[in-house]
């Protein structure tokens, strides 16, 4: 029996949009009229760099370890944990030996991540 066409896998799926958001961060983008999710695969030892930008952003550590920065505090996040981000708060991730999948949730949808590339897009850097 195949699955309907509104059921997406977490791994693998190739109906996101892809983006390589650093050097071994990637991920599939799933893009709605209101909210969009983004699957993000970390590999060990890779860390993005800290941004901010306007959506509201909720992450959900789905499967490994990772540090979650933010606001310059960093908290050891391993399955399981959850994370409210407000839009203009400096934030970001990095792994250690332990790769992470992370499941983003805008609101509302980024404009850039629409499409495929590469980056954090409009994302506002911060040291």
């Amino acid at each position: 029996m195949s699955k309907a066409a509104w059921v997406f896998q977490l791994h693998g799926d190739a109906r996101g949009i892809e983006r390589k958001l650093a050097e071994g961060i990637n991920a599939r983008i799933f893009p709605g009229e209101q909210v969009m999710l983004s699957v993000v695969h970390v590999e060990p030892h890779s860390s993005g760099t800290i941004h901010s930008h306007p959506e509201e952003q909720w992450g959900v550590l789905l499967e490994g370890q990772c540090t979650r920065i933010q606001n310059g505090e960093e908290v050891a996040a391993t399955a399981g944990d959850f994370w409210h981000t407000p839009g203009g708060v400096p934030h970001g991730v990095r792994t250690g030996a332990s790769s992470a999948v992370i499941l983003d949730i805008f609101s509302p949808p980024r404009a850039e991540y629409r499409q495929a590339g590469a980056g954090f897009g409009a994302a506002a850097q911060h040291s």
